[in-house]
């Protein structure tokens, strides 16, 4: 049984969440709440970082968030989740890894600021530039969801896990949004799925 550790209102966790969910994957979650991770010499003995999300599977620890889903979909969903074509993997893991280079700063700008600070400490001005830049990004999205149903294929990979999270964040917090309808449309898409539903779909704090 895989092991989870960390709190729901983590995109990170939630991105491992959704992960062992939409396999089937049998698994025990254990909450940690915010700040704890860096207080407790136990879970600092697993993952040194003092972040989350950290899995345990059989003995094998593992720690950072793609990291933990590539290493359970490639265990339980070789096919599915995981492609066995090299190609379409590669293409689902690019993804993973332009929302943590390129997508995670706006996005964090955006959250900090309309979330987590009061109205009247608010950096408006930082909050419409990234409020821009992440218009500008979900056009390159819109684009390459223009000939397909997901975002590396007809089919749910890797990829669109922390895509997914990030785009329900955008949808959620109030922005001057643009359109992008292949965008919306797998957005939507996503939504329809019990895994996101339960996983993804939940209050930010």
């Amino acid at each position: 049984m895989i092991k989870v550790w960390g709190r729901m209102t983590s995109t990170n966790v939630q991105k491992v969440m959704w992960c062992v969910d939409e396999l089937g994957v049998a698994h025990e979650h254990i909450d940690i709440p915010h700040g704890r991770a860096k207080q407790e010499p136990a879970y600092l003995a697993m993952n040194p970082n003092g972040l989350v999300p950290t899995i345990e599977d059989d003995g094998f620890v593992l720690w950072e968030s793609n990291a933990c889903v590539r290493y359970i979909a490639a265990k339980f969903g070789a096919g599915t989740l995981w492609p066995t074509d090299l190609r379409m993997r590669a293409d689902a893991e690019r993804w993973m890894d332009w929302q943590l280079t390129t997508l995670s700063a706006p996005g964090w700008t955006i959250f900090l600021g309309l979330v987590l600070t009061k109205p009247e400490q608010r950096d408006m001005a930082a909050i419409g530039a990234a409020t821009k830049r992440f218009n500008e990004l979900w056009s390159i999205v819109d684009k390459v969801l223009a000939t397909r149903n997901f975002i590396a294929g007809d089919q749910l990979t890797v990829g669109d896990i922390p895509m997914g999270i990030a785009a329900y964040r955008w949808f959620t917090i109030q922005v001057e949004r643009e359109r992008h309808p292949h965008f919306e449309a797998w957005y939507g898409r996503l939504t329809e799925r019990p895994a996101f539903k339960k996983n993804v779909m939940t209050p930010l704090l």
